[in-house]
């Protein structure tokens, strides 16, 4: 099985529209997330979102092509775009462009066109519902897009598996190159869900915070007092490349994927099963597909949500599978800054993981201020903690049961 390491970062997410003011701001411990500003949200019982800010779609992509393409290709193309830039990738250098690769994942993909879609067929008539309506709305589109623009034409698919989307997409693009048909691969997710039924949905399933404060205290991942996940947009695009191509070609190499495993909870559409019984077999699957042992881990990324069940139970299971050096791990949540950009999330996730793991530097959990007895590990409250970084496992887990962990360590040479 060939070595998989990470040659290219690309993201654009409530906290920043590159890798480095991203990693910039979570170093520090802030927060993405503000009030909402795409719609009049009076009405709604949860007004704060995190958007990404400065996007000009028009500019990126001109005006005919951007009304063509729902905000998660936009978001997708724009991420897409500086990764293959910084692997040096981008104007046709580097691997044969029949030997690179897509996979992308979305939870909702593009909901906001399915949304106007409905509301012109309603309003309107069937003859004014747009000619682009069906290939905006397609789920696969964002990843067909990608491969379009950079004339990509290795395996292209897309990934649905809610909250896990992101890690799954990875993991499986990752298996891609392992096996050897492709020598490079483009992975990660994009979202763009900050629409008014999307939000509505969330708060009568009770799964949204609808804290009554400042937005930015809004996301409280494993405090006693968390209600629930704050809604976020963005992309994360990582390059994953055979080491030996990268070590061929001099490229920057930010880490490496050493394990990946995924699992279902077979047990209920919304609610994660009782002790995390799914997530275990995910992250040992991880585990044992790296070669390691629990011992071995020195940082969990959480998929921390800041929901009552979802904490509890990805709480249960780091103790179930760590056993009492669970206690010592340290296991943060950076939803708390960025929020929640469901199918996006675990890409942007292992994006953060890896500049920490450069840096020398654990993300926080902000706004941690209340411990819960059910939620009683080390969740680096509040401030960044040096430390060094050598492997990290990265959760993400989504309704249905998806589940998903990858470990990644630092590159230590070949």
């Amino acid at each position: 099985m060939r070595r998989v390491v990470v040659t290219g970062l690309g993201t654009y997410n409530p906290l920043g529209n590159d890798p480095e003011s991203t990693w910039a701001q979570i170093a520090r411990g802030a927060s993405g997330i503000g009030p909402i500003t795409q719609f009049d949200a009076s009405n709604l019982r949860s007004r704060f979102a995190g958007e990404v800010k400065e996007f000009d779609p028009v500019a990126l992509f001109g005006r005919k092509d951007a009304r063509r393409l729902d905000r998660v290709t936009q978001l997708a193309l724009a991420a897409a775009a500086q990764a293959l830039a910084d692997a040096g990738l981008d104007n046709g250098a580097g691997p044969d462009r029949e030997r690179i690769g897509v996979v992308l994942g979305s939870g909702v993909g593009a909901l906001a066109a399915i949304v106007e879609g409905v509301n012109a067929y309603n309003e309107k008539g069937p003859d004014r519902v747009s000619p682009f309506f069906m290939p905006m709305m397609l789920p696969d589109t964002p990843a067909a897009a990608l491969s379009i623009t950079h004339g990509l034409r290795g395996p292209n698919m897309a990934v649905a598996t809610a909250c896990a989307s992101g890690n799954n997409a990875i993991g499986e693009a990752a298996r891609i190159v392992q096996r050897g048909e492709a020598d490079a691969m483009l992975a990660g997710g994009s979202e763009s869900c900050i629409v008014p039924l999307a939000l509505a949905s969330f708060i009568v399933m009770g799964a949204l915070s609808t804290y009554d404060g400042d937005p930015q205290r809004a996301a409280r991942p494993f405090d006693l007092h968390r209600d629930g996940f704050v809604t976020s947009e963005g992309s994360a695009i990582l390059v994953l490349e055979r080491l030996d191509s990268a070590l061929a070609r001099g490229a920057t190499i930010y880490g490496e994927i050493l394990g990946y495993g995924t699992s279902a909870d077979a047990y209920h559409i919304s609610m994660p099963a009782a002790g995390g019984s799914g997530a275990i077999l995910a992250m040992q699957r991880a585990l044992d597909d790296a070669g390691l042992s629990p011992d071995d881990v020195d940082y969990i990324n959480a998929h921390g949500t800041g929901t009552k069940m979802n904490d509890n139970a990805e709480t249960a299971a780091i103790k179930k599978l760590f056993g009492e050096r669970a206690y010592d791990l340290p296991v943060s949540s950076t939803k708390s800054m960025h929020g929640h950009l469901l199918g996006a999330a675990g890409a942007l996730e292992a994006l953060v993981v890896l500049k920490a793991m450069n840096a020398g530097l654990i993300p926080p959990t902000i706004n941690y201020e209340t411990p819960d007895p059910d939620c009683d590990l080390d969740y680096v409250p509040n401030e960044a903690r040096p430390a060094s970084l050598q492997v990290a496992m990265s959760n993400g887990f989504g309704l249905g049961g998806h589940n998903a962990t990858l470990i990644l360590g630092k590159f230590a040479g070949a």
